[in-house]
Formats: C-alpha cells, structure tokens, sequence
C-alpha cells in the first residue's frame, strides 16, 4: 500500500519539510498544528482556550480532507508551553470527543514550541 499526503488549504501550511497528514495502511497521521487562523493569516494568541479550538479546529480539517471525523481518532498527543495550563486545555479539548470515545494521549510541557505558541496537537486516526 502506498502512503498518501493530504493537504488542505483549510489548515495551515506546512513551514518546513513535512506534510499536514499521511494517510496509510488504514490510518491518518497528523503533523503537529498550532493555533494559526488560515481566515485571518494570524496566530490566535487571546488565550489558551481560543488557542486549543483553533488547533483542533485544524486538526479536524486535516482529518476531513483525508475522509474521516475526529471520532476515528484513536491517539493524540499535546504539547504545551506550560503544564498549568492542562485543566484549561483538558476543558476544551474534551469537548471535541464524545464522553465514551476518548482517545489514548500524553500531554506533556515543553520549552518551546514553533512560532513560540502555547500548544500543539497532533492526533492518529482509524481512516474511514
């Protein structure tokens, strides 16, 4: 089986020598995507809340352009900036999944993340 590389205009570019999701042998692989707007060209910076929607709202386009729905996500792991912050993000982060459909996860700090945001999420889901 050959991968594929799915690109969508709805999610931001890649700034480096990487793709925004492979989908292969069933699966989908998304890169890391950070809280960037493609509508308004800009960084969301008005808090940690705004910030996991709009990466989650990315990573949702990856995953429809490659033909499935964030309930097919099975792992994601989140990097953030400052671990205070997990009970925010874990707010806004569950409630893009049903109760009974989590996926597996880490969320670990880190010291610095591109373009110096806050998060970043990247997630594997079952392709559709």
């Amino acid at each position: 089986m050959k991968k594929q590389i799915i690109h969508t205009d709805k999610a931001p570019q890649a700034i480096g020598p990487y793709s925004q999701g492979v989908k292969y042998n069933g699966f989908i692989y998304t890169s890391g995507q950070i809280p960037f707007s493609v509508e308004k060209n800009e960084l969301v910076t008005t808090g940690i809340q705004d910030e996991v929607h709009q990466v989650m709202k990315n990573v949702i386009a990856i995953l429809e352009e490659g033909g499935t729905t964030i309930d097919n996500v099975v792992k994601t792991t989140i990097f953030v900036k400052d671990l205070n912050d997990f009970n925010a993000v874990n707010e806004v982060y569950a409630s893009y999944f049903n109760d009974t459909n989590f996926p597996a996860r880490e969320c670990v700090e880190v010291a610095r993340l591109p373009r110096d945001v806050n998060v970043e999420i990247s997630v594997i889901a079952i392709a559709d």
